[in-house]
């Protein structure tokens, strides 16, 4: 990623981090992927249960292969026949890993969800949720985070699922009603009455969608 970029992030994640403590979450900045892992694999005690929603970022720091490899309990719902029953598995979870389709620069945050397990989960149950979220994600504002998770997390979303919307075919949202919109539910995370339940790994580089 270019210098100044990076530079530039570090800056703005000052202002994040105190977003997100003004809204009682806790938030954590990454210079790179390695050190993201270091940090998340810090904030998950060891023998946990963990499992999560479809964090592409948590792929992409290698923290599902350490977690699978290590002393953990991670649920993985891939691995089950019923998936509904490893959805619900996430509610009584210690950790629960996701991340955000988009922040706002003030910590709010924002996902849009099509069976809602992930915003539900994120919402309320698992006892940490612990979001890897790259810098590329940040906006200005609500709307804007609300325009990046409608027009450049969904399309691409329901491209990699191979679902039949009209965001697959324009790649932008056509606010629709199609039997395959993964668009159904929207979170905007603005505060947690819990304090440091929901915590933020901002990573200086582009993941995720």
């Amino acid at each position: 990623m270019n210098e100044m970029i990076c530079k530039r992030n570090r800056l703005l994640a000052q202002k994040v981090i105190k977003g997100l403590e003004s809204r009682n979450m806790t938030g954590f900045f990454a210079e790179t992927k390695e050190d993201a892992l270091r940090i998340a694999l810090e904030q998950i005690p060891k023998g946990a249960s963990v499992t999560m929603g479809g964090a592409m970022s948590a792929h992409e720091i290698g923290l599902v292969e350490a977690l699978k490899a290590g002393d953990y309990r991670f649920i993985d719902r891939d691995a089950y026949a019923d998936k509904r029953a490893a959805m619900l598995a996430a509610y009584d979870a210690d950790v629960f890993l996701a991340s955000a389709n988009a922040m706002t620069e003030d910590g709010v945050i924002v996902n849009i969800d099509g069976n809602a397990n992930r915003v539900s989960a994120i919402a309320q149950g698992p006892k940490t949720v612990l979001l890897i979220v790259g810098m590329n994600k940040i906006c200005d504002d609500i709307d804007g985070a609300m325009k990046r998770a409608r027009n450049i997390a969904a399309p691409v979303n329901a491209q990699r699922f191979g679902l039949d919307t009209p965001c697959t075919k324009t790649g932008a949202c056509m606010n629709c009603k199609s039997p395959d919109t993964i668009c159904c539910q929207f979170l905007i995370t603005r505060f947690s009455r819990h304090p440091g339940r929901i915590r933020v790994i901002l990573v200086n580089d582009a993941l995720g969608f």
